[in-house]
């Protein structure tokens, strides 16, 4: 009889122990869709998808492409970046069907992402001392789609460079140069209002 683990014991599953369960018995997968829906959630909707109920069917699409193509993925990579690659995937192919521009939607205290990108960015004197948090969120709005992706991905997600370069299958320098000029960018920004 196989064994089945408790919630509590796939808490503490790494990646890897969870997707070699769920090939074996696909009913296992539900561990992965409780560990990443959270996440990708937040991922989809800081990306732009203002919908929410359109964000939930593309975190239904990102589920159903990782669960049919679990068998392709690639061990070597970590798994949350295989599954952030998916979701970036149907995100790009949603605002294509749509053809509008994403933005960064923030609630709240949006869980230290000023206090994040201030610090890393030089920003202090701008973010959260003489700007609030609408006139950020408008300059992370206005940069570019690929700058506002990166700074969505290492501020918002909190992905290291290396995370981020097999997210967006680009070189981990290429995401670095990335980082600096959206941070460049927002900055210049905030200056200007």
């Amino acid at each position: 009889m196989a064994h089945t683990s408790t919630r509590r014991e796939q808490l503490h599953d790494t990646d890897q122990e969870l997707v070699a369960r769920a090939i074996e018995n696909k009913r296992a997968f539900a561990a992965i869709v409780h560990r990443y829906e959270a996440p990708l959630l937040r991922y989809i909707v800081r990306l732009g998808c203002k919908d929410y109920s359109a964000a939930e069917d593309l975190l239904q699409e990102v589920f159903i492409k990782t669960f049919v193509h679990l068998n392709d993925y690639d061990s070597s990579l970590q798994f949350s970046s295989w599954i952030y690659r998916i979701a970036h995937n149907e995100i790009v192919s949603y605002f294509r069907k749509e053809r509008s521009r994403p933005s960064v939607l923030i609630k709240g205290e949006s869980d230290g992402f000023f206090e994040n990108i201030a610090a890393d960015a030089g920003l202090t004197e701008f973010a959260g001392q003489r700007h609030t948090v609408k006139e950020i969120q408008e300059a992370v709005n206005r940069i570019e789609t690929r700058y506002r992706e990166v700074i969505v991905l290492k501020f918002f997600e909190e992905k290291s460079y290396e995370e981020i370069s097999d997210i967006l299958q680009i070189p981990q320098g290429t995401v670095a140069t990335l980082v600096n000029r959206a941070k460049k960018k927002i900055k210049y920004l905030l200056e200007k209002v």
